[in-house]
């Protein structure tokens, strides 16, 4: 199988470097997680996040530039053979900031949210675009704006939403750091029409969020006040209810840390969120709402920006941005706990990374 990286070429005022050459392809052996540098393309600035199409022939990159009132995303297509990515187009993301992208599990619409700063330019927070049939992007479906902001004077100054998760069928999930909230959108032929919204406590700060496997549970990453909480998701009605909210570190390390990326594992009984700052990835328990910690592991490096579960369970790896390098673990799948394998792939300045299983 393959990994695809998107690595920081581009320095930023709020990252500590920017020592990769922009999207990194490498081959893995699934058995020892051992990666061979396939590919590498240097044509999209600041790759910070990225996802692939449900068949993992598309991958869909932002560049987030601070310097830009308006981001991009590229489409490539992905040559599993020779581990090539194949420009398709760019399109605008009608915001700043681009933070955070998912395709939808049927395969028609990209959803993108920008953490959007300052004033000026669109400015708008979440964006939709139609996917044709050879992997390109349509240009915007349609876009929304967002307003409000938050306790917290430093980050909450206005609204920053952080990432638009699938909910299945055709309703998406925002999590806006700004403004302490989970809005549900409806997206239906490419629209987007908020329908229901949670308020969380004040600074939480929701970053990420992921769907349990049967669609009932969302846990989502609290990046300011370093927890994770749980939520019953009635798919019907299209509502959230708060179930549950954990620390994410041990008492006395939440200064100076923020939480980042959430993963579950392939059953869903375990959620996994790595910690910037304490530099660790703490594991949760999840039975239904209910969130225990039952670890909390050094990430093998610093700032643990992103997490991805291999397609088995079987290991997880950390992203770790100021490391220069992505640590593998090795996952019981019976306790969820991991353990550092000492493995790395070295890799300049990882921000996302996503498993790409080998096509015929």
């Amino acid at each position: 199988m393959h990994l695809i990286v998107g690595c920081s070429n581009r320095e930023t005022p709020y990252f500590a470097g920017a020592n990769g050459k922009g999207l990194a392809v490498f081959r893995v052996d699934p058995d020892t997680m051992a990666a061979t540098l396939v590919g590498e393309t240097a044509t999209t600035d600041n790759p910070t996040f990225l996802s692939l199409s449900p068949d993992g022939a598309y991958v869909y990159a932002n560049s987030e530039v601070f310097e830009w009132r308006e981001g991009l995303v590229t489409a490539y297509r992905f040559d599993a053979a020779t581990g090539a990515l194949h420009y398709l187009n760019t399109q605008p993301t009608r915001g700043s900031i681009a933070a955070h992208n998912q395709v939808t599990a049927d395969g028609r619409w990209l959803l993108l949210a920008n953490y959007s700063i300052g004033d000026g330019g669109p400015d708008q927070g979440v964006a939709i675009y139609g996917i044709d049939a050879d992997g390109s992007l349509s240009p915007p479906a349609a876009t929304l704006e967002r307003s409000g902001s938050g306790a917290d004077p430093e980050r909450q100054e206005r609204s920053h939403p952080h990432s638009i998760t699938s909910a299945g069928g055709d309703r998406a999930v925002l999590a806006d750091l700004g403004t302490d909230k989970l809005t549900v959108i409806d997206i239906s032929g490419g629209n987007l029409t908020p329908t229901f919204e949670l308020q969380l406590p004040a600074r939480s700060g929701p970053r990420h969020a992921v769907f349990s496997p049967n669609g009932q549970w969302l846990y989502v990453s609290n990046e300011l006040n370093s927890t994770v909480a749980s939520f019953a998701y009635d798919a019907d009605a299209g509502t959230l209810s708060a179930a549950d909210t954990q620390p994410a570190v041990p008492e006395g390390k939440q200064a100076g840390n923020h939480t980042a990326d959430i993963q579950i594992a392939p059953d869903g009984r375990f959620v996994y969120v790595g910690n910037r700052g304490n530099d660790s990835i703490a594991v949760f328990a999840a039975d239904g709402g209910v969130l225990q910690r039952t670890q909390v592991v050094p990430c093998g490096g610093a700032t643990p920006r992103n997490l991805a579960l291999s397609p088995d369970g079987t290991y997880l790896l950390s992203a770790n941005q100021d490391a220069d390098s992505i640590a593998v673990f090795a996952r019981n799948r019976d306790s969820g706990a991991l353990a550092d394998s000492g493995r790395r792939i070295t890799v300049g300045t990882p921000m996302c990374m996503r498993f790409a299983a080998a096509r015929s």
